[in-house]
């Protein structure tokens, strides 16, 4: 017989009364509830409570989709990788704040709503079902996204196998001109010149 999933709640105590303990959950700012076991499976209505919380991280678990994230208002990290998530969504509660979204080894094929979150600087979605430019072009909605990765997603690999990556990465800044750092790599002059042109 399987386990019962770990429900937030439970997994959110716990976490207040860890090193430190005692503390209550909307005084927290940091809050790490990764690779539980049993996993978490679903964001519920108790991550409400983490008011002041800035870096949330859900990574390693077994979630389908984004929760609801109302009540969330200081959060700037959002970290999701490692799960079995398909799309981006609900992410409307802190598009104000958010600053990284880390959704990388998951199932997103498409990033729709990701326009939403304007303030954010970091976006890692490697390993995910990216196959199409007009995911990337929606980038461009985001005037502050510095740091991008899509390494492992079907667009990328499809120009490595190609041994493209050069011409890549330039196809990757005419849409999304912004970044400072691509794929863990810095910018150079010349390919944000080759971007331009």
């Amino acid at each position: 017989m399987a386990a019962k999933a770990t429900p937030c709640k439970d997994a959110l105590a716990k976490w207040a009364a860890g090193p430190g303990g005692g503390a209550p959950l909307d005084a927290l700012e940091r809050v790490e509830l990764c690779g539980l076991c049993p996993p978490i499976e679903k964001m519920d209505s108790s991550l409400a409570g983490l008011k002041r919380c800035r870096h949330l991280a859900l990574s390693t678990n077994n979630l389908d989709k984004i929760g609801n994230l109302a009540g969330l208002e200081a959060l700037e990290s959002l970290s999701l990788g490692r799960n079995c998530i398909k799309k981006l969504e609900n992410l409307e509660a802190v598009a104000g704040t958010l600053q990284q979204l880390w959704v990388s080894y998951n199932q997103i094929d498409r990033l729709a709503g990701i326009e939403k979150c304007i303030q954010l600087r970091v976006l890692y979605a490697s390993n995910n079902r990216i196959k199409d430019w007009a995911e990337v072009e929606r980038l461009a909605a985001l005037p502050l996204l510095e740091h991008l990765l899509l390494i492992g997603n079907p667009l990328y690999c499809e120009w490595r196998d190609n041994n493209a990556l050069p011409q890549y990465r330039v196809e990757v800044l005419k849409r999304v001109p912004t970044l400072k750092k691509l794929d863990g790599q810095p910018v150079d002059v010349e390919e944000r010149e080759a971007a331009r042109k």
